[in-house]
């Protein structure tokens, strides 16, 4: 027998591409070697490999891709608790929590708020009114203060300054973050820096060596000063919290907020056609692409689901959507809440164009698709029978709503 090595181009070929379905198998069971520095070095492709922050990040065994595979329960992370039982201050930070969650830039605020509080001090966070959130603790709060009550509810800008004042008398924090938004956070912070006669720092960007550094000049410029005591942050200005989770201890205001006369009057919400709303700025998109077989029966659901409707490139190129409601690199970036894909493979520009949404739902034949690996809850069959589902429910719901209001 000849003791010279053949090789195997097709076995080579197979261990360098990653999307072969045998590619895991032929991965050599090595996990971390020494690099030539000196540097041990650790295979982030191998399977269960573990970040820097304890979450397991890549699995190529297939029990996670949804393929032929069965699926397997996700492993729960437990991650550190940061604990402050005698706070030496507090940094005080007044979320938007637009529909009753926390957005990115609240998220991006309390990191902020997390970094100036440091080992010693503790992130609390005033939320008002009913709130539909329950990862304030992996979020970073330390303290959670609810200010509950009708005259907090809707538009009431001087009420909330109001309840605002009262946690300032009682807990004096070392500063107050609210976030520069166009959903409430802008004008409240001015009104209560008015209130509290300071100069709050606006559209601040980053906090650094005791310095906010902020946008001026029609954001074309920066500007530098002091760490105020109340800073009004815009997005990204910190990393969100990720690493650590938080007591969100509740506490309770020791005195009534006092009620002040309001001139304003709240009319309510007022009803937006969803086909009017910009993509950029849609909370609930309900996006269809080359599965959609009946599309007059997609905007029905459409419709019935009070959803700004979107497309992928195929259904545009297609010509059974407009241009502009285009989703992905290639369209529009969209950051919805909800974020409904039916018949979409999951092309690598449209899961980047959707990257930043919170909540993505799948509509999809194929269980295998790129899209039913990135949803957060993916339904397996035909999309005109789950749509013609859908409405009737909705439907249904309508209906028993009506009946128990008369």
């Amino acid at each position: 027998m000849s003791d010279i090595i053949r090789r195997d181009p097709r076995a080579e070929w197979i261990a360098r591409n990653r999307l072969h379905p045998l590619h895991a198998a032929m991965q050599p069971a090595q996990h971390s070697w020494m690099g030539p520095n000196g540097v041990i070095r650790k295979n982030p492709h191998g399977i269960g490999f573990i970040g820097p922050n304890g979450i397991k990040r890549i699995d190529r065994s297939g029990a996670q891709q949804g393929g032929a595979t069965k699926r397997s329960a996700a492993v729960e992370v437990q991650l550190p608790l940061h604990q402050v039982p005698q706070p030496a201050f507090y940094i005080s930070v007044v979320p938007d929590m637009v529909g009753g969650r926390l957005s990115s830039h609240d998220r991006d605020l309390l990191g902020l708020a997390h970094q100036l509080a440091g080992k010693d001090g503790a992130v609390l966070a005033v939320v008002f009114g009913e709130h539909k959130e329950n990862a304030f603790a992996t979020a970073g709060v330390d303290r959670l203060l609810v200010l509950e009550g009708d005259e907090f509810s809707g538009y009431a800008p001087e009420q909330r300054v109001q309840g605002l004042r009262a946690v300032d008398n009682q807990f004096n924090p070392r500063h107050w973050l609210l976030p520069d938004s166009r959903s409430g956070g802008g004008e409240l912070g001015r009104r209560f820096a008015a209130a509290l006669g300071e100069r709050p720092a606006t559209r601040v960007w980053q906090v650094k060596d005791q310095e906010c550094i902020g946008r001026a000049g029609a954001g074309l410029q920066d500007l530098a000063r002091p760490v105020a005591r109340l800073i009004l942050a815009a997005a990204e200005c910190a990393e969100p919290v990720s690493e650590t989770r938080h007591e969100a201890l509740p506490v309770e205001l020791s005195t009534a907020v006092a009620r002040s006369l309001s001139r304003i009057e709240d009319l309510g919400a007022v009803a937006v056609d969803p086909a009017a709303i910009p993509m950029a700025e849609a909370e609930f998109i309900f996006s269809g692409g080359n599965g959609v077989k009946d599309w007059g029966l997609f905007h029905r659901t459409a419709e019935a689901l009070g959803a700004t409707e979107g497309a992928s490139r195929v259904a545009v190129d297609d010509g059974f959507m407009a241009r502009d409601r285009q989703v992905g690199a290639s369209g529009t970036w969209v950051t919805a809440r909800v974020y409904v894909a039916v018949g979409i493979s999951g092309a690598i520009q449209h899961l980047q164009g959707i990257g930043a949404c919170d909540k993505v739902v799948a509509i999809n034949l194929d269980p295998g698709c790129d899209m039913i690996k990135r949803a957060d809850l993916s339904v397996i069959g035909e999309s005109a029978e789950i749509l013609q589902a859908l409405i009737d429910a909705v439907e249904a719901y309508r209906t028993e709503a009506k009946r128990d209001a008369a």
